[in-house]
């Protein structure tokens, strides 16, 4: 056999933990411009930084701060150097004359970029190995909590797809068509609201959400909105509580 022309097709959990991967690596790098362009500004105020602009600070600092966490942990040195800065006094005091405590939180997200482009981080491993990542429900929330609603509504989705197949697997239900392909979500819904596994209505919610996952995953992210995502979380949550545990 020739080892050249075999394609190696990644599964499900790695498709979702490249999606992640790329997630991650926009917002490190999105993380050190944006430290870099308020670090910018800092240096030509003659005046103590105001409105929107110390608005963004305040989103920025946040937002690296819950990096930092998922990455390092509390007790790792980026953290120290983070809480560092954070306790400099009159910290919010930002202008050409007092930016210290801004350069030093540059410095930290510059050095995140570092670790991440020189394959430090492994990749996204030690977030996956993570608590907030113990399984893709808990990936989803984290992601939507986050803003990427579509990268949640694909995770989310495939949860149920997932949990249908076990669901089915359990009622002696097929999973795969004739030809060996393997049933999406709605045959699995309808085969087993047909088996009375669940009543009519259960068939119809999921539906609803099956329809969701398929936008996303299609990339037609203007067809659903993030409450409905979060509304399809809280559903699929429920879902597997009352019939998969």
């Amino acid at each position: 056999m020739d080892v050249h022309r075999l394609i190696v097709i990644p599964n499900k959990r790695d498709i979702l933990i490249m999606k992640v991967n790329e997630i991650m690596e926009k917002e490190i790098d999105d993380l050190s411009a944006e430290g870099n362009k308020i670090l910018s500004k800092a240096l030509t105020l003659g005046d103590d930084m105001k409105g929107q602009d110390l608005s963004n600070v305040s989103s920025w600092v946040t937002r690296l701060g819950q990096l930092i966490r998922q990455l390092y942990g509390t007790k790792s040195q980026q953290f120290a150097v983070y809480s560092s800065a954070l306790e400099t006094h009159a910290f919010w005091t930002i202008h050409s004359n007092y930016h210290d405590q801004i350069s030093q939180l540059v410095g930290v997200a510059t050095s995140i970029k570092h670790d991440y482009e020189k394959g430090l981080l492994n990749n996204i491993r030690s977030l996956i190995q993570a608590d907030i990542f113990s399984d893709f429900l808990e990936m989803g929330e984290y992601l939507l909590s986050e803003g990427y609603k579509d990268a949640a509504a694909v995770i989310i989705g495939a949860v149920l797809e997932d949990g249908l197949k076990k669901l089915c697997e359990r009622n002696g239900i097929p999973i795969l068509r004739e030809n060996g392909r393997p049933l999406t979500i709605e045959p699995l819904n309808r085969a087993l609201s047909t088996a009375k596994v669940y009543n009519k209505l259960i068939q119809k919610q999921i539906t609803t959400w099956a329809h969701i996952r398929n936008k996303a995953a299609h990339g037609e992210y203007d067809e659903y909105n993030k409450p409905q995502v979060e509304m399809m979380l809280i559903f699929v949550q429920n879902f597997t509580s009352d019939y998969l545990t």
